[in-house]
């Protein structure tokens, strides 16, 4: 399956598919689709914002957040067809023939950037879920008081969407040969683990106080 047939599917067909034995979409894939519903709660907040004289004064900004929010929900829309894509790509170079041994080192070449590829896309994926929590804790002292609960929603779920996409770096991470590039996603992790905490936290904390 490619990975944009998904946005075909209805929400019926998509339920079934990840609960069947298919592989796809597997937990990178439904990662992206939780943070892309995050994105969309920002947006609607923020589109729920706009053009009401009670929040004139602070337009600009709501304005800003909403085409943010619409830029990092298109990049996890990319980020689930592409994390399809890598596994299909992934499960092909696993096929590739090893009667050689020149076959062998083709194919653990190929490997090593198929597993590269295959971390960095939910590593993005987590990273746009990051933006997305930045974004609600923007919103939450100036968004629609009427919809604020739907800022911590999107809080909640852009933090659970990026701790869930780790998993799927976590996976390849141990078999990449490649040190260096260990290192910085290890520390890439920590770093949004660490600050997505916080922010939601502080987030959630606003939006209880304008509840």
């Amino acid at each position: 399956m490619a990975g944009k047939e998904l946005w075909q599917w209805t929400t019926e067909k998509l339920l079934t598919e990840a609960a069947s034995s298919a592989p796809t979409p597997g937990g990178g894939s439904v990662s992206a689709f939780v943070g892309a519903l995050a994105a969309s709660m920002v947006s609607m907040v923020a589109n729920l914002t706009l053009g009401k004289e009670k929040y004139k004064e602070v337009e600009p900004q709501v304005q800003g957040i909403l085409a943010e929010a619409e830029a990092a929900l298109s990049g996890l829309k990319n980020g689930l067809s592409q994390d399809i894509d890598e596994f299909s790509n992934f499960m092909a170079v696993l096929k590739l023939p090893k009667n050689s041994e020149e076959e062998k080192a083709a194919r653990a070449q190929k490997m090593q950037g198929a597993l590269v590829s295959a971390t960095d896309t939910p590593l993005g994926i987590a990273e746009n879920c990051f933006q997305v929590l930045k974004l609600a804790q923007a919103l939450a002292p100036i968004g629609n008081k009427g919809a604020i609960s739907d800022v911590g929603v999107a809080a909640y779920l852009a933090e659970s969407a990026l701790k869930a996409a780790m998993f799927s770096v976590d996976i390849n991470l141990p078999q990449i040969k490649d040190g260096d590039y260990q290192a910085k996603v290890k520390a890439e992790r920590a770093r949004l683990f660490g600050e997505a905490a916080k922010i939601c936290a502080a987030t959630v904390a606003v939006v209880e106080s304008r509840l």
